[in-house]
């Protein structure tokens, strides 16, 4: 069954490649910003929801995975940085605390309109940073599109004391999570 990646993150893409599936990627028009739920679950399953939704109406036939990722700290979304100040701040409130990576999950099959919807919290605790260190990943890996300002598969896995649930949710898919949704779908991947 032909496979339908609503995202663009080429974390999620390669992350789907990895497993062996043949992976097409057609890109959400889904704007995160117009929705207004404070509630990070609902948040989380609403967007992941809803850009599978978006990419569906424009499918005839296939699965649609779509997913949103989001960073909690003391119950307050943290969102994508839109300034190297606001990377620096974010991680400068994330260091020395534990805070929760929430991934929404939607898969849709285009022809049939089955939907399933889940998320996946994941908690992480960071040890505590220096500010020079949050200087240097911010002007070395810009990470103005990774929720909370840091990507755990790359440099910023070197801020990480400890994660208590799925890794690869904090990169942005819950592999496992999906694996049981397909399943679902009639898609095995083991």
């Amino acid at each position: 069954m032909k496979i339908i990646l609503a995202s663009t993150s080429p974390r999620r893409l390669e992350l789907l490649r990895d497993l062996g599936l043949k992976v097409k990627v057609v890109g959400s028009r889904v704007k995160e910003s117009k929705f207004n739920i404070s509630d990070p679950e609902k948040l989380v399953k609403t967007l992941a929801l809803t850009k599978a939704q978006e990419v569906a109406r424009r499918t005839k036939s296939g699965l649609i995975i779509g997913a949103d990722t989001i960073v909690v700290l003391k119950g307050k979304i943290i969102g994508k940085p839109k300034s190297s100040e606001e990377a620096k701040f974010m991680l400068r409130e994330l260091s020395g605390r534990t805070h929760e990576v929430l991934t929404g999950l939607a898969v849709i099959d285009a022809s049939t309109g089955k939907t399933k919807a889940d998320f996946v919290r994941t908690r992480v605790k960071f040890r505590k940073l220096a500010e020079e260190e949050i200087a240097n990943y911010v002007a070395a890996d810009k990470p103005f599109d990774k929720a909370g300002a840091y990507a755990i598969q790359e440099k910023a896995g070197l801020f990480v004391e400890k994660i208590d649930g799925c890794y690869f949710n904090v990169v942005g898919l819950p592999l496992a999570r999906l694996a049981e949704i397909l399943k679902e779908f009639g898609v095995t991947l083991v």
